[in-house]
């Protein structure tokens, strides 16, 4: 039985979230008696002459100086960790070019906006309200970036840039793109060199029932990863009516690992060592392709036309082998191989017309067909006769090893907006999602989903600069096909792969969100409260698939109904009070609580993914008349932030932390010199597992593991152009 929200930690949530309010509301009482100003409405614009003491190079640097960015480019954590949680296009964007968005997934603004260069910019905007004149429904806020409209123009931007990381490996990275303008055209391509270099070292103490020692584990783990990524955006107004976009993306990363592992039997005298070496070659490759066409008829209607191809390809290869002090032969005793190919192929089509002075309604059909294709092959030393294609190992495949699962999803939509008075909007739209998921290959199985999905959004300007918005909003996730069939297991290294599991259903979320957004006087700062209540419905997280008490299995799965409740605060605020106007200091609070039932291990825990909160300050000051800026940034998460259960073992993060600092300067020639350091603290991301007899709920502990992983602190020096 669920206990009253107020005994789970609410009234704590809300005295600290007080607590946090009047901070706000004090710092802000002391930037109102320095500044004053009107807004005209809730849309806030910043010309390009507002950025000029900057000397800016890109978009991006000229996002940076603008308080409160964070808030409209602020993602949803929990779509992050289920990979995406946006099903096809949707009509939600964050950023828009012209007030156009990009008709694109992997290749999407945001990648943008080190690629536009800031002569380009002719005004940004910050859109705080709902609108018929939108390319998308505004989610909280969203940027649009206008450029300046040239008979013929190009720009040239360039970057290169060297990381050193922790072990002393120095990484290159670097970008080039050409964009510009040519009679109707506008175009932009580029190309952008990424070091994911990573470099681990991690140490585990495991400690037996009475806390004697039992063994150690001391391992480094290394990636040599560089993303290669070339894309190109054309967009051709062919009449004053019709517009045309294209877009495409490929991708390119080879991402190989290796590990060396040193394993410590502290019981006997003296400790046996025993030496694990793992090989992880691996490829992973992705490409885009879409466009639009939009018309824009004489009586203010609207059409307009998305589509989207996609593909990503995954592979990896992992090999064991196990040696020890006595024997330096190594003997191999696993290989796990794995490829994955996920594609994508939506349409979505839709026209918006006037019904009325104040109201437009859009009408549309959005088709989707998803694709995810999987392979593993497991090879254990086993009994058995070994094979080639298994490393010559004995095969030992899991169910599900071989899996394709196929959706076909139709979703029609329609969407109203209603400008109720010159304060007051609402927004509603209806959603009907109708889909079949077919899994073939060792599993059979075809199943048919039907949603409707509604969605409220009002929002009153109580003033000029104050702003109030209330929303409720049915969500529909995306399953990550990926579970369908037998993977690795990322949370266990004793548990090699999980089985899949082709009874998967979407979760489904109601979303309630109450949202307090104050702009400060004279561009002096923002000041934002949100509290969000979130209802869900077959939340995904790991279920029971034994076949008996002495062969405990599990697989992710539908564990039922959960509920996360919080409040999120933000500020960002300039100091023009203590005669700092270029400086901006900038805090976030994060409070949340969830709980759900979870049968399979007869208690109530946290939803996944949702931890308890965390926190943020930072710091930014530009000095125009040297041309430098500099900045700090700290984050940490709250303690006991997030367990981890399974079926007979629970682990607990601990929270996660960054000290992070950088120092720009605009030198010779209009180059921008750039030095980065992340990590300053050397933080290590701590964790406890605890294993138990049999079923964890039956509390017979068997071990207790501690570990922890630094991957060091990182040193960035980069150097950026126009031209």
């Amino acid at each position: 039985m669920k206990t009253p929200a107020l005994h789970r930690g609410l009234l704590p949530l809300l005295y600290s979230g007080c607590c946090f309010l009047s901070l706000l509301f004090f710092l802000a009482s002391l930037s109102t008696a320095l500044l004053a100003q009107d807004r005209p409405d809730g849309t806030v614009t910043y010309p390009a002459t507002y950025f000029a003491q900057y000397a800016p190079v890109t978009v991006n640097d000229m996002l940076n100086r603008i308080p409160g960015i964070g808030l409209a480019l602020e993602v949803d954590s929990a779509a992050r960790y289920r990979g995406g949680n946006d099903r096809g296009l949707g009509g939600s964007d964050r950023i828009l070019i012209n007030g156009k968005r990009l008709a694109g997934k992997a290749n999407e603004a945001g990648a943008q906006l080190n690629r536009i260069t800031a002569d380009q910019v002719d005004y940004i905007e910050i859109v705080r309200g709902n609108s018929a004149d939108l390319d998308v429904q505004n989610a909280g806020q969203l940027v649009n970036i206008v450029l300046l409209e040239s008979l013929s123009s190009i720009a040239y931007s360039s970057e290169l840039g060297m990381t050193h990381f922790r072990d002393g490996t120095v990484e290159p990275s670097g970008s080039f793109s050409v964009s510009g303008q040519t009679g109707q055209l506008n175009y932009q391509i580029s190309t952008n060199l990424e070091t994911r270099y990573e470099a681990l070292e991690s140490f585990e103490i495991s400690l037996l029932p009475d806390l004697s020692l039992n063994e150690t584990r001391a391992f480094d783990r290394y990636r040599d990863q560089q993303n290669l990524s070339i894309n190109t955006n054309l967009v051709y107004q062919a009449t004053p009516f019709d517009r045309v976009a294209l877009n495409a993306l490929y991708g390119n990363s080879d991402p190989p690992s290796k590990l060396v592992r040193a394993i410590t039997d502290l019981k006997p005298d003296p400790a046996p060592v025993v030496f694990e070496r793992e090989a992880l070659p691996a490829s992973s490759d992705n490409w885009e392709f879409g466009g639009d066409y939009e018309h824009n008829f004489t009586n203010s209607g609207r059409y307009k036309l998305l589509f989207i191809v996609n593909e990503k390809n995954d592979s990896i290869n992992r090999q064991r082998y196990l040696s020890t002090e006595l024997v330096n032969q190594e003997v191999k005793n696993l290989f796990l191989d794995t490829h994955s190919r996920y594609r994508e192929r939506i349409l979505r089509s839709s026209y918006a017309w006037d019904l009325a002075s104040g109201q437009n309604l859009e009408l549309g059909l959005e088709g989707a067909q998803t694709i995810q294709d999987s392979k593993l092959r497991l090879g254990l030393k086993i009994p058995g006769i070994g094979s080639p294609d298994y490393g010559g190992l004995v095969p030992a495949d899991p169910p599900n090893a071989v899996s394709t699962v196929e959706e076909i999803r139709y979703e029609g939509f329609a969407i109203h907006n209603w400008q109720l008075n010159s304060r007051l909007s609402l927004q509603s739209s209806l959603l009907y999602e109708t889909s079949e998921i077919e899994q073939r290959a060792d599993s059979t199985k075809s199943r048919s989903f039907n949603f409707m999905k509604p969605k409220l959004d009002l929002r009153f300007n109580a003033s000029n600069s104050l702003q109030l918005r209330l929303s409720a909003e049915k969500q529909v996730s995306q399953l990550r096909f990926a579970d369908f069939s037998a993977s690795t297991n990322d949370r266990d290294e004793d548990q090699d792969t999980i089985a899949g599991n082709p009874e998967l259903i979407p979760e489904e979320t109601w979303r309630y969100d109450v949202n307090i957004d104050y702009r400060l006087p004279e561009d002096g700062g923002v000041l934002n409260t949100r509290l969000f209540y979130y209802d869900i419905k077959n939340s995904i997280d790991r279920i029971d698939i034994s076949s008996g008490s002495d062969n405990l299995a599990t697989t992710n799965g539908n564990v039922g109904d959960g509920t996360v409740y919080g409040m999120n605060f933000n500020i960002s605020l300039r100091l023009a009070r203590i005669k700092l106007p270029d400086a901006v200091l900038t805090g976030g609070l994060l409070l949340q609580e969830s709980y759900i039932d979870d049968p399979m291990i007869a208690r109530e825990r946290r939803v996944v993914p949702y931890d308890r909160g965390r926190i943020s300050v930072g710091f930014r000051h530009d000095i125009t008349r040297w041309n430098l800026n500099y900045g700090i940034n700290y984050f940490d998460g709250i303690d006991g932030n997030r367990p981890f259960f399974d079926i007979d073992n629970v682990i607990y993060i601990g929270s996660n932390s960054n000290l992070s600092l950088f120092l720009e300067k605009v030198g010779f020639a209009g180059i921008t010199y750039r030095f980065e350091a992340d990590n300053l603290l050397d933080h290590q991301s701590c964790r406890e597992r605890r294993r138990y007899s049999g079923y964890l709920r039956n509390g017979i502990l068997k071990e207790i593991e501690r570990y922890c992983t630094t991957n060091g602190t990182r040193l960035s020096f980069k150097a950026r152009a126009t031209f």
